[in-house]
């Protein structure tokens, strides 16, 4: 059972206890990530959430990771488009201190400048690498050519222009301004008591914040086709089709759809394109979901001279989802995976650690398991057709990186 407490200063505090296990993660979740940003401080959250590694009043960047490695836990931090976290996993003895240390990184961060100026060159690296990734990089073009100006299209990375121009003051203006107690969940899952929920609250349940600042706007998506020409072994495409918002009425059908379509490797796409044409290696699809905006990617690699039929094929595999639909021994297979999947996943302290914090972020509610599977269980394949017709009748988007930089012919 899940807990849950609200701060005097509205910070959230989600616990839940699992006396099976001997280990406890911990993650601060703040609803703030690239989405928050403008063209001048895009990058930003990535950057602070380096930062607050590099020290803070009393402890070094080595001394935090020591503190960790000397427990035996592990500490690390992801940024979104529309959030980051911090967290860590420790043996379920070690759990108050892990969470102490978390929150001396919260509030304590020191931003030294020469600690910055380093991290400027490390996040410069991550964006080179970044860079001779064309699989990875193909999919922020393709977020570029669905959004656009709109901030869902900025690289949480940000620039290195942008990260040149970070100081100290923008630093702690931006968390003052961003990371007030309203968007702060602390998400506790393990062998733990509600003592911890008593040491978060005293952590951080009087701190307060600047003044909010963004209003998110809905974006408008667009169906442009864009190309960059780069030298690559292999040429990388994404398809991008309007999915579905963060808790649609619809949201399972999709799921269920995907895993189909490409989510698998008895999905559509993997058969037809890997297994029964060898067309490449890697090809999948995926569904992202955000406050007020859904995207459906269908992503290849394939050779530079293969483009076009590789294009044609995943045409086709959509021509014949759209036509026939899917069958009843799909969508039979499909559920039973996703639920295995849900299942498993549950094991791990840390997934249900993730599962709690990003729902209280999100959505503000917690389903059961058994709620999650009656969810499952009642995708028809009536409400999987009819989606699958309405997205995938709509014009798309299409991002493309190869040696030649040309489209396929058909697009």
């Amino acid at each position: 059972m899940i807990k849950k407490f609200t701060c005097d200063n509205g910070v959230t505090i989600v616990m839940e206890e699992i006396p099976t296990v001997r280990s406890a993660a911990i993650g601060i979740w703040i609803a703030t990530g690239s989405r928050d940003e403008t063209p001048e401080n895009n990058g930003i959250s990535h950057f602070l959430e380096h930062m607050f590694f590099k020290g803070t009043d009393t402890k070094s960047a080595k001394e935090i990771a020591e503190s960790f490695d000397s427990i035996g836990g592990q500490v690390n931090a992801f940024t979104s488009k529309e959030y980051t976290c911090y967290y860590a996993k420790v043996l379920d003895n070690h759990a108050s201190y892990a969470l102490d240390t978390l929150a001396d990184m919260f509030f304590n961060s020191s931003f030294v400048e020469e600690e910055m100026n380093k991290e400027k060159s490390v996040i410069a690296e991550e964006i080179k690498m970044y860079e001779d990734t064309p699989d990875d990089i193909v999919h922020d073009l393709l977020s570029k050519a669905v959004y656009k100006n709109h901030p869902l299209g900025y690289p949480i990375l940000g620039t290195e222009e942008t990260l040149a121009s970070f100081t100290r003051e923008k630093l702690k203006q931006y968390m003052h301004n961003m990371y007030t107690p309203d968007r702060v969940v602390i998400s506790i899952a393990g062998n733990v008591n509600e003592q911890l929920i008593k040491q978060a609250v005293k952590l951080f349940g009087s701190y307060e914040g600047g003044s909010r600042l963004t209003n998110h706007t809905a974006p408008e998506t667009f169906t442009e086709k864009v190309s960059r020409k780069k030298e690559t072994e292999q040429a990388h495409l994404c398809l991008g089709f309007e999915g579905l918002p963060i808790g649609h009425q619809n949201v399972y059908s999709l799921i269920v759809l995907n895993n189909i379509l490409g989510g698998s490797m008895s999905s559509r796409l993997f058969q037809e394109v890997r297994e029964q044409r060898g067309l490449a290696y890697s090809v999948f699809s995926y569904h992202s979901s955000f406050q007020d905006s859904g995207l459906v990617t269908i992503y290849g690699g394939t050779g530079a001279n293969q483009v076009n039929e590789l294009f044609e094929t995943i045409q086709e595999t959509l021509a014949v989802l759209k036509a026939e639909g899917i069958s009843e021994k799909e969508l039979r297979n499909s559920k039973e995976q996703l639920k295995g999947s849900l299942m498993l996943s549950l094991e791990s302290t840390n997934s249900r650690m993730s599962r709690n914090g990003k729902n209280e972020l999100l959505l503000k509610k917690h389903r059961s398991l058994d709620e999650i599977v009656s969810l499952i269980d009642e995708v028809t394949l009536e409400s999987v057709n009819v989606l699958g017709n309405k997205i995938f009748d709509s014009d798309y988007s299409a991002a493309l990186i190869s040696p030649d930089g040309k489209l396929p012919i058909n697009m």
